[in-house]
């Protein structure tokens, strides 16, 4: 069937319909699209993507989400850590499980990489469905420390660290 959802690796040939994707879902936020299209570039030149990943569905790209890599530091020790930011579904096809099912293929993305703890600034009734909590982040210090800074252990079965300081990839400071 040519409208079944595919979730794939993003590749050098779909910066463009990334670029489109995150306009059209941040259009008329207060997020600003152009900031989190302008990001994504960012980070991918700094060689800092951990795992981007598109949603295609009838041969359009209709979705992508982006984890970059953290510098983490959990009681005394570096922890491998990666961010989630953006996830982005064009308008028409939001509200159909695309972003979820983007989070969750970039979730064992990171755990097949051997990420340990994963960070995302959002809504705080929506990523806890993924297991990300504020009490975990809570324990970092960050400078996007907040209710809505929130953070989960890739391994459900690890202990969460008593502390530490979680910092975004370079690109995120030079958005000021």
């Amino acid at each position: 069937m040519s409208d079944a959802l595919v979730i794939r690796p993003a590749t050098a040939a779909d910066a463009e319909a990334i670029d489109g994707v995150i306009r059209a879902a941040f259009a008329g936020t207060d997020f600003g699209h152009q900031g989190e299209a302008e990001l994504v570039r960012m980070i991918e030149a700094d060689g800092d993507a951990l795992v981007s990943l598109v949603a295609e569905q009838g041969g359009a790209v209709v979705g992508h989400v982006l984890f970059s890599r953290m510098d983490v530091e959990a009681d005394g020790a570096a922890l491998p850590g990666a961010g989630l930011a953006p996830v982005s579904v064009v308008p028409a096809s939001q509200g159909q499980g695309i972003g979820d099912a983007l989070i969750r293929a970039g979730l064992d993305a990171l755990r097949d990489q051997g990420v340990a703890i994963g960070f995302v600034l959002g809504h705080e009734a929506y990523y806890p469905r993924f297991r990300y909590s504020p009490d975990l982040a809570a324990r970092f210090a960050s400078p996007f420390a907040g209710p809505h800074f929130m953070a989960m252990m890739l391994d459900s079965g690890a202990p969460w660290p008593l502390g530490g300081r979680a910092d975004y990839a370079p690109a995120f400071g030079r958005m000021g």
